[in-house]
């Protein structure tokens, strides 16, 4: 791999570049086909950054459904005709009679499939609805999903696997909220949506559990603009979704839409 590549990717990520680079070679070369597991979309922009440095190699992401935030790679080269091919996603319908149920999170959920010792990047997206639960997987581990969970935070569920047509999403819930802040710094604006002090707030940035638009940021003092999508391990995310004008004592307002 080129120095060149590196420079465009935090250090963190070089393995998974790496892996990506071989992926992409092998389907140049050896006109092998990869199907990743899912993908965030930082990882996802890295195999397309990746994907349009080699002219004879082509890529379809697909997370089941049209908006999917995680998705699955294809990896082929570039005479292969991609759009009729089984992307491997099956529905994972979890549901129960007990009226608690109805309070279950998204991370109850995921805390109860992972607990399985099933790897994060086998689930794709997770959609909490009125009744129930519609989670995207693998389809290698969903007959195994299908068999062994039967507890989602104390509360005993049951499950089908459906296919994608039978898939039901939610929209996704902003909170909106109004901040002023000193700058637009990560630590300032970020401590003031999960109201911890600046002390408090630098510790998780620093310890590399804050992602700025899924990309690992490590420097409390950068700066956030409107658009920007961060998330902080523990604690939530949320959307910078405008950026305003100053107040009298010069502070920035920011409107903030936090994911409920």
């Amino acid at each position: 791999m080129k120095q060149d590549i590196y420079n465009h990717f935090h250090q963190d990520e070089r393995e998974f570049v790496d892996r990506a680079w071989e992926w992409i070679v092998n389907a140049g070369t050896y006109h092998e086909t990869k199907l990743t597991d899912f993908l965030d979309p930082r990882q996802a922009f890295i195999v397309q950054t990746l994907v349009n440095r080699h002219p004879d190699v082509q890529l379809r992401l697909d997370g089941g459904y049209d908006t999917a935030e995680r998705c699955r790679a294809l990896i082929a080269p570039d005479y292969r005709d991609l759009s009729e091919e089984d992307m491997g996603i099956k529905v994972l319908s979890i549901y129960s009679g007990e009226q608690k149920f109805l309070s279950l999170e998204h991370g109850d959920y995921m805390g109860s499939i992972l607990g399985l010792g099933i790897k994060r990047s086998k689930i794709g997206d997770i959609h909490v609805l009125d009744n129930g639960c519609h989670t995207l997987v693998c389809e290698d581990i969903s007959t195994f999903l299908d068999i062994n969970l039967n507890q989602v935070h104390r509360i005993h569920v049951q499950s089908e696997i459906l296919a994608l047509d039978s898939l039901r999403t939610h929209q996704v819930s902003l909170e909106q909220m109004e901040i002023t802040v000193a700058s637009l710094r990560l630590d300032a604006i970020t401590g003031d949506v999960f109201r911890l002090s600046r002390s408090k707030v630098l510790v998780p940035i620093r310890a590399g559990r804050c992602r700025v638009n899924w990309k690992v940021e490590e420097d409390p003092s950068s700066s956030l603009k409107e658009g920007d999508m961060v998330s902080m391990q523990g604690f939530g995310r949320f959307k910078v979704l405008e950026v305003g004008g100053m107040t009298k004592k010069q502070r920035q307002r920011i409107k903030i839409g936090k994911f409920v």
